[in-house]
């Protein structure tokens, strides 16, 4: 299985409705990519100060079932029109479970 995480930071003047439509647009990915094993994302607890806003973890049976979520139309769309205006900062890994 290959598991994808992603970690988001915000810029400070991000607003609330702006992260909901991330949240919102997020949502709907699952119903398109069937291929997606488990999704999971949500804004950061708050627990620990100076970590990233927003984390998403994604699990694949098969690299070209990420390779497929990543190229995917309208994940990129919410990347390109919804994520990166807002973005400070993103890494990310990808790795074997």
């Amino acid at each position: 299985m290959i598991r994808h995480v992603s970690l988001l930071t915000f810029a400070p003047d991000t607003t609330d409705r702006q992260i909901d439509a991330i949240v919102q647009a997020l949502a709907g990915l699952p119903e398109r990519l069937p291929k997606l094993r488990s999704y999971t994302f949500g804004r950061d607890a708050g627990i620990n100060a100076g970590q990233a806003s927003f984390a998403v973890v994604a699990d694949f049976d098969t690299v070209d079932d990420y390779t497929e979520y990543r190229d995917d139309v309208e994940h990129r769309r919410i990347l390109a029109e919804l994520i990166t205006p807002v973005l400070a900062g993103r890494t990310a890994a990808q790795f074997e479970v």
